[in-house]
């Protein structure tokens, strides 16, 4: 499948905040989606557009969206003297006809006592087949991928395995999620036990089931591939 098109003359001299609601209205990605892919809350992008602020795209923000949509920085208003992602030149051919650049965060899920959320800001990426993702249904906008802290997942998820969160909105389904209890980060196969109430269940079983009320977590998105070292 082929990606958006990439850097034209025409495009070259667009105000990137226009550029950029022109890129996510062709890639089917919200700005709140967008916003969450480079680390910001829900409503970033949607201010630089609509109100100017911030005035510009920081550096790391604007190559993350760069990466992902396949264009040069300096549509998104990078100095073209310093236009250090460049799509032509710094990806091989694969990585833009088919792949795509998921965002790691330094954050831990914790499959144990708990883990405080950290940084939100993307550190690296994993490149995931475009057709794979399609096929699996997924959203590129919408994944990160975190690493597991603890034993209480394990066998099925060890310490140290990095997890692809699909933090898409979808009707609940029991499953394994990345849910946020206060300011800790937490991995768990969450079933729904009915009367608003949810039981968060360990694979180890050295850890009891944890009930706790709907309202008391939010789930930030499902499990949905994980890697690790054998």
């Amino acid at each position: 499948m082929m990606r958006p098109h990439i850097t034209t003359e025409s495009n070259a001299g667009a105000d990137p905040r226009d550029r950029l609601l022109d890129l996510s209205r062709q890639k089917g990605a919200s700005l709140s989606a967008l916003s969450r892919l480079i680390g910001r809350n829900g409503t970033y992008l949607q201010q630089f557009i609509r109100k100017g602020s911030p005035r510009k795209l920081e550096e790391e923000d604007r190559r993350t969206l760069a990466e992902f949509f396949g264009i040069a920085e300096s549509e998104l208003g990078a100095p073209a003297e310093d236009n250090s992602y460049d799509p032509k030149v710094k990806l091989p051919k694969t990585a833009q006809d088919g792949w795509v650049m998921v965002p790691r965060l330094p954050l831990g899920a914790s499959a144990g006592p708990g883990a405080l959320a950290a940084d939100e800001r993307p550190f690296d990426s994993f490149g995931f087949s475009r057709r794979w993702l399609r096929e699996q249904g997924l959203e590129t906008a919408q994944l990160s991928a975190i690493r597991v802290e603890g034993d209480s997942m394990e066998p099925l998820l060890r310490d140290g395995d990095e997890i692809l969160v699909d933090r898409a909105m979808r009707a609940f389904r029991d499953g394994i999620h990345v849910v946020r209890l206060g300011d800790t980060l937490v991995v768990k196969r969450v079933a729904a036990l009915g009367a608003g109430r949810l039981s968060l269940l360990s694979q180890n079983m050295a850890y009891p089931p944890v009930e706790v009320g709907a309202d008391e977590v939010e789930i930030i998105g499902r499990v949905v591939w994980k890697s690790g070292r054998l």
